[in-house]
């Protein structure tokens, strides 16, 4: 006698991130359905008309939804899920959306995850995913591990998810949007792309593909209230090196970037990183 497939409906079925778990879950032989009411999502999935017809037999519900709306729409259907079910959210900002995954009742295992990678993605293999316990980390991180077998997890508490993430998806988004404000007001951009060297082509290539995601997922990942420690101090730098090269203060700038060497260098081969920089741009070029 065969088991029955595992079920799982994608909430925000039709977005980008919605549409690679649909896939993801097809493909692992689950019955996927999905709703979105905004959105068309894949042929392939059950369309569902009501978000409570969607989540109310089925064995996994996964958020693809904004992160602003998220907790509401837990709040909404937790009470109405099935025995032994599973919430998976997916969100990029964990402080208010574990607050309402504390809150389940005890018949929905909540897992909290946030998966390190884009709707470009191939699979998860080799992909980082961020577990951040709930209830039961312990057994909530084993149901992610076998949903995602391939995934490398870091489990991590939501308060120290989201000051890492300031970090690690806030500033370099805020620094690439405000770099690709300045590349769109460009009126010889042709002239500057003939001209460009390696570290351009990459940083060029980092800011244009921001601006493939969504602009409310930017919006959200910069609106992160950890952000403003990173980015104060990245501005006061900023203006700190901007006003020793005004004043000629050489010494002050060769000082800075030594100590920054001096410290990257404990953890990483710098060499290695410029031969990779190197080896990404050409492979980019063929």
């Amino acid at each position: 006698m065969t088991s029955m497939p595992k079920t799982i409906a994608v909430i925000g079925a039709g977005g980008q991130m919605g549409k690679w778990f649909s896939r993801y879950f097809e493909k692992k032989g689950f019955e996927v359905s999905g709703f979105d009411p905004d959105n068309p999502i894949l042929k392939t999935i059950k369309k569902c008309e009501t978000l409570i017809g969607a989540i109310l037999h089925v064995d996994y519900v996964l958020l693809s939804t904004p992160t602003k709306k998220t907790p509401e729409i837990i709040r909404l259907i937790a009470k109405e899920m099935k025995r032994e079910s599973y919430l998976i959210d997916i969100t990029s900002q964990k402080s208010k959306t574990s607050t309402a995954l504390g809150k389940v009742p005890a018949k929905v295992t909540p897992i909290c995850i946030h998966p390190m990678f884009g709707p470009g993605a191939n699979g998860v293999k080799n992909q980082n995913i961020i577990s951040i316990p709930i209830k039961d980390g312990k057994k909530e991180l084993t149901v992610a591990k076998n949903l995602f077998p391939d995934a490398n997890f870091v489990t991590i508490d939501s308060t120290e998810h989201d000051k890492k993430i300031a970090l690690i998806l806030g500033l370099t988004h805020l620094i690439n949007i405000a770099f690709a404000n300045i590349l769109a007001k460009d009126d010889k951009i042709l002239l500057t792309e003939k001209m460009a060297g390696t570290t351009f082509k990459a940083q060029k290539i980092i800011a244009e593909s921001i601006l493939t995601e969504s602009p409310e997922l930017i919006e959200t990942i910069i609106s992160n209230p950890e952000i403003r420690r990173v980015a104060e101090e990245f501005w006061k730098d900023v203006g700190r090196l901007l006003t020793s090269a005004q004043e000629g203060n050489s010494d002050q700038i060769v000082s800075y970037i030594n100590s920054n060497k001096e410290k990257l260098s404990e953890s990483v081969n710098l060499e290695k990183s410029y031969k990779k920089l190197t080896k990404m741009v050409n492979t980019i070029e063929k």
